[in-house]
């Protein structure tokens, strides 16, 4: 909802509305993306390819003391910065478990079994072609959803909220599985000792929320703490970032009625001040009472939505675009498109884009017809089946995977070029079926 009122807006003001109409647009994020993977196939294909590629590999040395990481650029973005992604997403698990669409059984029962076929049956295509051999740790790379992209396509027909929320929560259920597939089955050797040290960091972090602890640079520091320890320890990194995110406080200091209440009294003693009617500086009792405003808007929200309110612009609109823009680049030589044809190639491609749609579709019709689920109003099997097809586009955490499963350069660049492939075909499949779903009479399929 948009506030009510009308502030004078500075020079500044205007030249940024711009961006923050774009920013606010539900297209954004999946153009922005789409933008960075442009630019990186363009690059990498272009006469400046080695400097690309040497950029890449350039080394950024941190270090405090005796203790210090010295990693290429690519290195820090795969897993540093998409540490801090995932931190988002453990913060949205978080939030849909306590209040969201997974909080009810009931209404969790549609996406999580949907996720699930989602993520077994493209598991199995890609083991049908690659059942052994090099290429079978590659089983998890047609298993992921960007949801930047499916959002961003469902965005763009005139389909159901609740459609919506369904993928929303299906691709909710799919990082889950994404993660704890990353934990179990894309960890290097165990070192004990660090593994130890971020278990004890992790206890601290929630002994911190047991007793109230709110400030976020707690936080921040802890977790950066337990990121280092869960890197030394050979678990991937990533894997801290959903972690701390679990012990962030998700209960605020104050209830609604409490806010209204005490809202309602500070205005009532800011009108009794006799306001200015120019912007003069505020008078200290003036400026006593709207301090006391903010601590109160700071005691009605908890700190989780706060930190993802918060991270959420900077995930979207700088660490993916330069994810893509780091893994996106892959070579479109001749030599690169007749791997398309290998089997692991077609395992990929055919696990986004016909595992992925049959396996939700295939699950949830079991679960409606088995009464475990029920589709929400407005939602037909088409619609499921559209979803399905726009869950096959696994882009960002398909080349994630894709660089976690292989250690052999030649493997992830054709492992990168099949997801892309198949992210294209999946978004042309689900937009054709999105366009006869929302026909009319066709809610009635």
């Amino acid at each position: 909802m948009k506030p009510s009122w009308n502030i004078e807006e500075s020079l500044a003001d205007r030249l940024a509305r711009p961006f923050q109409i774009f920013a606010a647009h539900k297209l954004s994020g999946a153009l922005l993306l789409l933008a960075a993977t442009v630019v990186a196939v363009a690059w990498a294909n272009s006469p400046w390819a080695g400097f690309y590629h040497h950029w890449l590999q350039t080394k950024l040395a941190l270090s405090v003391g005796p203790f210090g990481l010295n990693k290429s650029l690519s290195h820090w973005i795969n897993d540093g910065l998409m540490g801090l992604f995932f931190f988002v997403v453990g913060l949205e698990i978080k939030r849909e478990l306590l209040a969201g669409e997974l909080a009810n059984p009931r209404k969790a029962a549609l996406p999580v079994l949907a996720a699930a076929g989602g993520m077994a049956v493209p598991a199995l295509v890609y083991f049908a072609f690659n059942g052994n051999g090099a290429f079978a740790r590659g089983w998890g790379i047609p298993m992921a959803t960007d949801i930047a992209f499916a959002l961003g396509i469902l965005a763009v027909f005139p389909v159901p909220l609740s459609l919506k929320i369904f993928l929303t929560a299906l691709a909710i259920v799919d990082d889950i599985g994404a993660i704890v597939m990353v934990a179990i089955f894309y960890t290097d050797a165990i070192a004990p000792g660090s593994l130890l040290v971020g278990g004890l960091l992790l206890g601290m972090s929630i002994g911190a929320n047991v007793i109230g602890v709110r400030n976020p640079i707690f936080y921040f520091l802890i977790g950066l703490a337990i990121w280092v320890a869960f890197y030394k320890s050979g678990v991937h990194a990533t894997l801290a970032g959903v972690l701390m995110a679990f012990t962030i406080p998700a209960r605020t200091v104050i209830n609604a009625r409490q806010l209204h209440d005490w809202t309602r009294d500070l205005l009532e003693q800011l009108r009794n001040t006799g306001l200015p009617a120019d912007r003069t500086l505020l008078t200290d009792r003036q400026h006593h009472i709207v301090h006391s405003m903010e601590q109160l808007t700071e005691h009605a929200t908890a700190p989780l939505q706060k930190l993802e309110h918060m991270l959420m612009p900077f995930v979207t609109f700088a660490i993916l675009p330069l994810f893509a823009l780091t893994n996106a680049g892959v070579s479109l030589e001749r030599e690169a498109l007749y791997l398309l044809a290998e089997p692991m190639s077609l395992g990929i491609i055919l696990g986004l884009v016909i595992g992925k749609p049959l396996g939700i579709w295939l699950f949830a019709w079991a679960g409606v017809m088995l009464r475990i689920a029920e589709l929400p109003r407005g939602i037909g099997l088409w619609h499921v089946a559209s979803v399905g097809c726009l869950a096959g586009i696994g882009f960002t955490m398909s080349l994630f995977i894709a660089t976690l499963a292989f250690d052999d350069a030649a493997l992830v660049e054709a492992a990168k070029t099949a997801v892309l492939a198949g992210s294209l075909l999946a978004t042309l499949t689900g937009s054709l079926i999105l366009l006869l779903a929302t026909r009319p009479g066709a809610e009635d399929a």
